[in-house]
């Protein structure tokens, strides 16, 4: 099993995160079936922010974010993935991906942060950023520096 120490975390299984990037799991929502009677009416009016709603246990949408630790152009990305992709950058800074298999959502902003939702288990939040990472990679944002000479009474950019 490869292995790759990042800096302040545990080793990653390279074998199953190939990019040394592990989404960190942010949110999930569920609901369960104790297999008991509670009166679960009186409960919720007695908690804090608790809500009655009487279905079995299903885990209904888990949310991951992680940061690849670069730029993206976005709209290079947007262009070449249009099938998949909605970028309206007026109404919304991030790229709205919509990966068919496995069926999740990931918002990239040009930042590298990178929010995937959608998920039912675990590893489909982990399958969809490995898929999407060589895509990330390819659309990197490269720093263009630019240099200016003064010569006188001329200025040249190169």
């Amino acid at each position: 099993m490869a292995e790759q120490n990042l800096e302040g975390s545990q080793p990653v299984d390279l074998s199953r995160h190939p990019s040394g990037i592990v989404p960190t799991l942010q949110n999930i929502v569920s609901t369960v079936n104790l297999g008991c009677k509670l009166d679960l009416k009186a409960i919720a009016l007695q908690a804090r922010n608790a809500e009655y709603n009487p279905k079995d246990f299903k885990i209904q949408n888990i949310v991951g974010s992680c940061d690849v630790k670069f730029p993206i152009r976005l709209e290079g990305l947007s262009y070449s993935h249009g099938a998949f992709c909605s970028y309206e950058p007026e109404l919304f800074p991030g790229l709205i991906y919509r990966m068919k298999q496995p069926k999740i959502v990931l918002l990239i902003f040009v930042s590298g942060k990178i929010v995937l939702t959608g998920a039912k288990v675990r590893d489909e939040t982990y399958t969809a950023f490995e898929n999407i990472y060589p895509v990330l990679t390819e659309f990197r944002k490269t720093q263009q520096t630019t240099e200016w000479y003064s010569f006188k009474s001329h200025v040249v950019c190169v």
